[in-house]
């Protein structure tokens, strides 16, 4: 028979272990906010340009911080990058970007593959324009009490 006490303790030690587990798997940041939202919603294609406005998502240890910036697409693939400053110039990541297969980066819906540079930084380009508009919702009306 199992007391009071011995069903607290499993229950601490399995809440424990779940708040553990949970958080090893866990991304969390603007990243995760941007990708739940083209997902939702869905993205315009992204066309063969240098595209002015994107978000480009740093990941380290589960974490995402995004900066502002640009990004040049040839042939369906990411070819460079740059980082605005907050005086509104931009620097060119001036290095090698590649997939996790050694390959030019491409996009779908909206967001580039993971993007890993000569200095070893995992991020991703987020295409913010080509997210699709919100869907329209009915307008909601109250009871007669309301008028």
């Amino acid at each position: 028979m199992i007391t009071n006490l011995e069903y607290m303790k499993r229950t601490f030690l399995l809440l424990i272990i779940t708040f553990f587990v949970s958080g090893v798997y866990a991304q969390t940041g603007c990243l995760e906010e941007w990708r739940a939202a083209f997902e939702k919603r869905g993205a315009y294609s992204v066309s063969d340009d240098m595209h002015r406005k994107v978000y480009i998502s740093f990941v380290q240890d589960g974490e995402s911080t995004c900066l502002s910036g640009k990004a040049r697409v040839e042939n369906g693939k990411i070819v460079s990058v740059f980082l605005q400053f907050e005086d509104g110039s931009y620097e060119l990541m001036d290095m090698k970007l590649y997939n996790k297969d050694g390959k030019a980066p491409g996009v779908t819906n909206g967001i580039s593959e993971e993007i890993i540079n000569e200095e070893k930084e995992h991020f991703y380009v987020i295409f913010v324009e080509k997210l699709k508009p919100k869907k329209k919702e009915y307008k909601t009306v109250g009871g007669p009490g309301d008028i």
